[in-house]
């Protein structure tokens, strides 16, 4: 790997075309990524937001955050005011603030699937609980971890959460999450995603052993596309950033992908290019050379 300041070159293949494209969007996952692990946003990346938005570069926040969880960059979003919430499965405007955003597309998790794959899990992985993400409700079984400072909304089985009748039924699924107490983390992904195959998309972003599954083929990927071509932008003309195996899909799609610094090895595996890590401005570092380099 060959030392270029302070990026690397890229660690999977030499940056060609794709690297001479100028880029019309960056997407950029948030915790470990663009976030500092303090979860602030700092002075210079605020200012390397800004400065590309005002160079006509679209910034979409792309993460596995829930939309109400989105405060934290709320100040920092311009022009359309969109962001990827749910690894994929809903995008967001923002532009209301706080607890005042708006569901502009939702993908959601079908709910025979996620009883199915509750189902599959539970016997793969026995000692699995889970929790229940929908577009404003979150619901959890009695045994699922204080994982966040959340209150949820009902405590039961995940059956009876997903159930065709049960009090929320009406309210899209975006994901489900499932936690196990003892499993490697990366032994569990791999042990769920050969359980549940096609039924739903299984992924991670936390260090313990908690999976975000959301419908099948959403991802962070596949929703940034829907995103791109309403726009008229190509993956080529995309230049994405992230740090955990919930961001190698959208790594791999995008033109030029950067790798934290902290990254998860898949995730230095997927991406084309790799930065300095989150506490080290690692998207700001790349956000100001991609500037530099524009005519």
């Amino acid at each position: 790997m060959r030392d270029n300041g302070r990026v690397t070159s890229a660690t999977r293949q030499p940056e060609t075309q794709a690297a001479a494209t100028r880029p019309r969007l960056i997407a950029t996952d948030l915790d470990g990524t663009l976030l500092r692990d303090d979860k602030s946003v700092s002075p210079r990346t605020v200012a390397a937001l800004a400065a590309a938005e005002e160079a006509g570069i679209e910034v979409f926040f792309v993460t596995g955050r829930p939309a109400r969880w989105m405060d934290v960059v709320s100040d920092h979003v311009h022009g359309h005011g969109l962001a990827i919430c749910g690894n994929g499965a809903a995008v967001v405007d923002l532009h209301g603030g706080p607890g005042a955003h708006r569901f502009v597309k939702v993908r959601e998790l079908p709910r025979r699937n996620a009883l199915d794959t509750v189902r599959l899990l539970r016997e793969a992985a026995p000692g699995t609980v889970y929790a229940v993400e929908q577009t404003f409700g979150f619901n959890q079984e009695p045994a699922y971890p204080k994982l966040h400072m959340e209150i949820p909304d009902t405590l039961a089985p995940a059956e009876d959460l997903l159930a065709p009748d049960s009090p929320t039924a009406g309210e899209p699924v975006l994901k489900i999450l499932a936690h196990h107490p003892e499993l490697d983390p990366d032994a569990f992904l791999t042990l769920a995603r050969l359980a549940v195959g096609d039924r739903a998309n299984v992924t991670r972003s936390s260090p313990s052993a908690l999976l975000e599954i959301s419908g099948p083929e959403v991802s962070k990927a596949s929703t940034l596309a829907l995103c791109c071509a309403e726009r008229g932008i190509s993956h080529e003309e995309v230049v994405a950033f992230g740090d955990m195996p919930n961001d190698v899909e959208m790594l791999t799609w995008a033109g030029r992908s950067y790798a934290m610094g902290n990254a998860h090895p898949d995730v230095v595996a997927a991406a084309s290019g790799r930065t300095v890590a989150n506490n080290d401005d690692g998207v700001a570092v790349v956000i100001e050379r991609l500037l530099n380099e524009r005519p």
